[in-house]
């Protein structure tokens, strides 16, 4: 399964993908990254590896488009979106559109957004993109994709500072930021219908140019069913296999199965974590759009005047123990 991957990867991405040595050489990396400060990092080298394409070789989206969401008769219903509210103002980010960028640098509710998507680690996030720098006061970063990856996860990194990010936690690893964190906001890793159902007056991406990309099409087909992580080499849980998928909230963390033999979990701190059938995976079959049902997944805080939506991530186990070692999964 993993070299059916391998072989849909390398018929995908070939065409982008640079000659660049296999091996952490940061004194090569300063030839492509002559604003990156090198000196200051957080994290070994050596754990910093290629991803198989050259700096924006995934490009980011840095113009985005949309279109209302009663004329995306292009997305089926159950197909996965990343679900963004903020002040009001609602989109959706089509995991079709993401898979071919990782990154979307937007506005939304007057907030400054980075919507990212790592297929390898199946890890949909959005981030604030303003910082507050000690010497400089407050930035507004943008940010596209460096080619390299760190635990099989994509590394960012910022146009203003050149400073490198880890996708999955939202931190400046190597380079002049270095230690600095992104604000996460809530959202929902939800299906289109879904999204259309909350939103109805909401907008939905599109790409800018539609052959840019074989939109709908998953490059990464069968990697949920795949034996092993992709570039990666790191420790594996126990408990869970290494692509299945796990549920996380404020420190802790639910099989994915587990959750969808529930339905429905409440914590005895007012947890509520909820699990419904309709939505594909974006990592299965060739088209999106007809990959193995995952369901829809909701984690909301109960408060004296109702639910409130809170931080979740739905991820592959083993990107979820690499970054986490120390915190348990629950799958029973």
């Amino acid at each position: 399964m993993r070299q059916i991957f391998a072989i849909v990867f390398l018929a995908m991405f070939g065409p982008f993908i640079g000659a660049l040595p296999a091996n952490a050489n940061p004194e090569l990396w300063a030839k492509f990254w002559p604003q990156t400060d090198f000196s200051r990092s957080e994290v070994p080298f050596d754990e910093i590896r290629n991803g198989g394409v050259p700096k924006d070789g995934i490009p980011s989206i840095d113009n985005p488009r949309f279109i209302p969401v009663a004329e995306a008769d292009h997305l089926t219903a159950t197909e996965p979106v990343i679900g963004v509210v903020v002040n009001g103002e609602a989109k959706a980010y089509p995991l079709q559109v993401l898979i071919w960028h990782e990154i979307v640098n937007d506005e939304i509710g007057g907030v400054p957004v980075a919507v990212t998507f790592c297929p390898l680690c199946n890890a949909s996030m959005v981030f604030d993109r303003r910082i507050n720098h000690p010497e400089k006061g407050e930035i507004l970063l943008e940010f596209g994709t460096t080619g390299k990856l760190r635990h099989s996860d994509l590394v960012m990194y910022d146009r203003q500072t050149e400073s490198w990010w880890q996708q999955f936690v939202g931190r400046a690893i190597i380079g002049e930021l270095t230690g600095t964190e992104l604000e996460m906001l809530p959202v929902r890793i939800e299906s289109f219908t879904k999204f259309k159902e909350r939103q109805p007056s909401g907008l939905v991406l599109v790409p800018n140019e539609e052959n840019f990309r074989r939109y709908g099409m998953n490059p990464y087909q069968q990697y949920d069913s795949a034996w092993q992580p992709f570039l990666y080499n790191g420790d594996l849980p126990d408990v869970v296999p290494p692509l299945s998928r796990v549920v996380v909230a404020e420190g802790r963390a639910w099989a994915l199965d587990f959750l969808r033999q529930r339905t429905r979990i409440e914590t005895p701190d007012g947890l509520i974590l909820e699990w419904e059938k309709g939505q594909n995976s974006a990592l299965d079959a060739a088209i999106i759009g007809e990959g193995v049902d995952i369901g829809n997944v909701t984690v909301r805080r109960r408060t004296d005047t109702g639910y409130k939506d809170i931080l979740y991530t739905v991820d592959f186990a083993f990107a979820h123990h690499a970054f986490h070692p120390d915190q348990p999964i629950i799958f029973e």
